[in-house]
């Protein structure tokens, strides 16, 4: 699951990277890589304008009027420590998602709002990682012929911690000591935990279901089984209805602090659509204001019948 995280962040970080930029210089690719990672991680980033490029900031302190920010303390990381800067409003590019009410100046990331998968997250995994560091996984138990107790505690000793060897608990003379027959029962027994009585593997796959769709990619996407119509699904909803939305909450900021007519386009560099299918629907469309051409529609009329269908121009 921890993977699965990874592998959300890595698409989101890559489709920024990949994003259409006009109107301000600043937004550089590593830039836009670096807000798409701590946006996944942190549900916010900011950044002290510069004169030729933006400085990230690690931490910050925020002074607020009416619900948003006024002045900033930033911490600056650099290679030999931190300085501290104070900053305006005004000198500072930041943005956030996930943004409630009770605390409108600040972000939250999309696992924190998803509590019940973070906690899922947490509880599996390392409880799955100590099964698999402390269960006697492959380990078995053999009857013995007759031997003294000191001979069967130093065959104990010498099998302990052997993870996949044969354990030796009790011999013929133990089994008798017992009041038990020692002619019965004499099998080997597998001492490997039964994990898919625990639903193990149907609790992973719905964490990470789970987990994709919280950061906006569709589980399909992370199918083994997938195909290419909806791996391409996939990728376009992500662009569209993830990513582009975070790109225009990018853009208004930016058009506020850097000024200029800031334009941010993810979906065409992510190529999140049907080639084939674009190229038919183009065919179409040109052979359709061939028709109206010759039928002697006005440019006029045929923006009112796009108009119909939701078309802009």
């Amino acid at each position: 699951m921890t993977g699965t995280v990874q592998t959300c962040v890595t698409l989101w970080e890559a489709a920024f990277a990949l994003a259409d930029v006009a109107g301000t210089p600043l937004l550089r690719r590593q830039t836009m890589a670096l807000t798409a990672r701590c946006l996944a991680l942190r549900g916010e980033a900011l950044f002290l304008i510069g004169p030729d490029r933006l400085v990230p900031a690690s931490e910050w302190d925020i002074a607020t009027r009416d619900g948003q920010p006024r002045a900033y303390r930033l911490n600056i990381p650099e290679a030999g420590g931190g300085r501290q800067v104070t900053a305006l409003a005004p000198e500072v590019l930041h943005l956030r998602i996930g943004v409630t009410l009770t605390a409108p100046w600040a972000g939250s990331a999309p696992l924190r709002r998803a509590h019940l998968t973070d906690s899922l997250l947490h509880a599996v995994e390392p409880a799955l990682a100590e099964t698999f560091e402390n269960a006697p996984l492959g380990s078995q138990i053999v009857p013995l012929p007759d031997g003294s107790a000191e001979d069967m505690e130093g065959m104990r000793v010498g099998f302990r911690g052997r993870r996949g060897a044969t354990m030796v608990l009790e011999g013929v003379a133990q089994a008798t000591a017992a009041g038990m027959n020692p002619q019965l029962g004499q099998r080997r027994e597998d001492l490997s935990p039964d994990l898919s009585k625990s639903m193990t593997a149907e609790s992973l796959d719905a964490a990470r279901a789970t987990i994709a769709a919280a950061f906006g990619v569709l589980p399909a996407l992370l199918n083994p089984a997938a195909t290419g119509p909806a791996i391409r699904e996939a990728q376009r909803h992500l662009a569209l209805w993830q990513l582009q939305p975070i790109a225009e909450l990018l853009q208004a900021e930016a058009r506020a602090k850097l000024g200029g007519a800031v334009v941010i386009d993810v979906t065409r560099p992510a190529q999140a659509f049907d080639t084939g299918g674009r190229a038919r629907a183009l065919q179409a469309i040109v052979a359709r204001m061939i028709e109206a051409k010759a039928a002697g529609l006005t440019d006029d009329q045929m923006q009112s019948a796009r108009r119909l269908v939701d078309w802009n121009e």
